[in-house]
């Protein structure tokens, strides 16, 4: 099989190999990676620069011819003084050839067959273009932006570069992400930019700039050039050296041509590839999205069933991605805080009654001390209930069916690596996981018995009171369970809320605390600034959620587990697809480059 038919007879395969970068929780995105296309992008490069992609025409003049001219052209340069001779050339040897090329190609040094790092010459006051880094593109047909500057404004402490020449990003990452152009349009066919660049200058008629840009894009040339840069982390760059002696596949000029028309029309077909692709999973979000709404909109039972029914009838063909499970997921949430996830029993005892109960076993508490009387709540307006509920259900104030605690400011010189009574910092919670480990921070016996009040017991809610506005990186909540405490004994550090509610399933107030809808409505309450956003303890006391008869909310639990397994079941096997999908992408760019 040729590469071309490689690269058109499994569409199926470039188009079908992507993933959604899918994270769950507040303040996330999805990213769509269209691995497939990437490859096939590069897969494109690769074969034109070792003479696969387009056929070699015997007619052509030889690659040897055209390096001789090359020479002949540099020999000139520097006798006229317009260049410095190199050093003394280093032959390329057998094993630095990493692949095989036509006849009529000829293997060669960049430094031979160009100008490194090139220095211009012109008058102060003539107008030049600049080009910072950010104005560079990774695409192969991205180019260049630039900015209007006089060249004695930039002649000194910028690198220097032409009309035509190519330009490459030496500093890590630029350089693993492609960051290279041909330079054109330059204002007097000269200009300046960044110090991160190395730059290739072609001899006149000699090279096509953008074969010569094909080459410093394709993969073989970035991985290779990745394991010679040198310097420390986050500061490494390409020597200058190994551009010199990089192994250069130079074909025929007229095959330079060619080769680059190729790869500019299969580009715009990968540029087509990815926008249709783009368009047919946004749509299936969209449509995904659409169809799950009506379930949350539906007025009533009848119309709920029927959109439940169209849902099942198209289910195989809905939820066919990562992101389509996490809309499945975020909607069984949501049915399930308005009383649609599962049917209403009659004989339940409605909520109104818990409600008594609990406030009579509140002033119990309150009457032996072991708790505070509370601020008198307000009462819960219209305006206030984001949907109705089912008959038996009520919306009620969190602080009036639970008991609060904050956590208390433990100073850092009493902290210690290890021991059995750690504090739990903000930095320990993720949305439903306790990272018990990270940078854990113990204090001492004596201490913690000083601090019982802000002891966590099982069952217990915890809520991360302070993040980022604009990503709601907080109100973060997670159920303390008795594995947590197994071998410790867990207090609350200063803005995080414990919440504790001993007659409501604790289960079934999680999901009401991780309810969007809900959470717009506290996150309406925060103070502070978009970069430090804080919930305060009288918010969440007056924090309006849902609450379901006690049997249904054991019943909404269990309905929730049962689907949310049924959902990581699905996404497991969605994710095993698409890893045979990237592989089987990765093994045809083997085979074709072979």
């Amino acid at each position: 099989m040729t590469a071309q038919q490689i690269i058109t007879e499994h569409l199926d395969i470039w188009t079908a190999a992507h993933k959604t970068r899918s994270i769950a929780g507040r303040g996330s995105n999805n990213k769509l990676n269209l691995h497939g296309i990437k490859k096939l992008r590069e897969l494109i490069l690769e074969l034109a620069v070792r003479g696969k992609l387009v056929p070699q025409d015997a007619n052509d003049e030889p690659a040897i011819e055209l390096l001789i001219k090359i020479s002949a052209e540099k020999n000139q340069l520097i006798k006229d003084g317009k260049i410095k001779k190199a050093k003394a050339d280093i032959d390329t040897s057998e094993s630095d050839k990493p692949f095989d090329i036509p006849n009529n190609w000829q293997w060669s040094k960049l430094s031979d067959i160009s100008i490194i790092n090139p220095r211009n010459t012109a008058e102060d006051e003539l107008d030049a273009s600049f080009v910072p880094m950010t104005l560079i593109d990774s695409r192969f047909d991205g180019g260049h932006e630039q900015e209007l500057r006089q060249w004695k404004e930039i002649k000194q402490g910028f690198t220097h570069f032409a009309e035509g020449d190519i330009g490459v990003a030496k500093i890590t990452p630029c350089f693993e992400n492609s960051k290279a152009c041909v330079f054109k349009n330059l204002a007097n066919n000269i200009g300046a930019g960044t110090t991160e660049l190395h730059i290739v200058r072609p001899i006149n008629n000699t090279l096509n700039p953008r074969y010569v840009l094909a080459c410093l894009k394709s993969p073989s040339f970035l991985l290779v050039g990745e394991t010679k840069m040198t310097g420390t982390a986050g500061q490494k760059r390409l020597p200058k050296d190994f551009l010199e002696a990089y192994p250069f596949a130079l074909p025929p000029l007229a095959e330079q041509h060619r080769i680059v028309a190729k790869v500019d029309k299969l580009m715009a077909f990968c540029d087509q590839l990815e926008q249709t692709q783009s368009d047919n999973i946004a749509a299936h979000a969209q449509l995904a999205e659409a169809l799950l709404a009506t379930l949350t909109n539906s007025s009533d039972h009848n119309k709920l069933q029927h959109n439940r029914q169209r849902i099942a009838e198209h289910f195989d063909t809905l939820f066919t991605t990562e992101h389509s499970i996490d809309q499945l997921k975020q909607t069984i949430l949501q049915l399930a805080v308005m009383g649609k996830l599962v049917p209403q029993n009659p004989n339940d005892e409605p909520a109104s009654e818990l409600l008594k109960k609990i406030a009579a076993e509140k002033t119990l508490l309150i009457k032996e001390g072991k708790i505070k009387k509370g601020k008198p709540l307000p009462e819960i307006t219209e305006e206030e209930k984001p949907f109705e509920l089912p008959r038996g259900w009520e919306f009620v104030r969190m602080g009036l069916f639970s008991i609060l605690k904050g956590g208390f400011a433990y100073q850092s010189s009493k902290f210690s690596d290890s021991g059995e009574y750690q504090v739990i910092r903000m930095g320990n919670i993720r949305p439903d996981y306790l990272r018990i480990n990270e940078k854990a921070v113990f204090i001492k016996s004596e201490y913690a018995s000083a601090t019982t009040d802000y002891k966590l017991e099982a069952d217990d809610i915890l809520l991360t009171m302070t993040g980022t506005k604009n990503k709601r990186d907080y109100l973060y909540s997670v159920v303390i369970n008795a594995e947590h405490l197994n071998d410790r004994q867990l207090y609350i550090n200063q803005r995080l809320c414990a919440v504790k509610a001993p007659r409501v399933n604790i289960k079934f107030l999680s999901l009401c605390l991780k309810n969007d809808t809900l959470l717009d409505a506290i996150f309406a309450k925060s103070t502070g600034t978009a970069n430090q956003a804080n919930i305060g303890m009288e918010a969440i006391a007056c924090w309006v959620v849902p609450l379901a008869p006690l049997e249904e909310q054991h019943r909404i639990v269990a309905k929730v587990d049962e689907l949310m397994a049924l959902c990581d079941t699905l996404k497991t096997n969605i994710q095993n697809a698409q890893t045979t999908q990237l592989a089987l992408a990765d093994v045809l760019v083997e085979k074709a480059v072979e």
